[in-house]
């Protein structure tokens, strides 16, 4: 796959950057972890899953990592 599909940053979004890091990657904006054992930093209140401080989807090598989970959640 081309990398320009892999990667992008959204600087027009008024949440830009909602992590602090260089070249952030949006392409997850919305994480399709969410709902899996993603082994992010995340915290969970009142059965709600909080990701604000997990940045493994939107650092370098986020989208082969998305994969990868994805392919082993929908394995089992």
């Amino acid at each position: 796959m081309p990398e320009g599909f892999k990667h992008f940053s959204n600087t027009a979004c008024e949440f830009y950057p909602c992590h602090h890091l260089e070249n952030q990657n949006c392409l997850f904006c919305y994480c399709p972890l969410y709902t899996f054992e993603c082994g992010g930093n995340y915290t969970v209140r009142d059965g709600v899953k909080d990701c604000s401080d997990c940045v493994l989807v939107h650092g370098e090598g986020s989208f082969e990592f998305v994969q990868v989970k994805l392919k082993e959640a929908f394995r089992k």
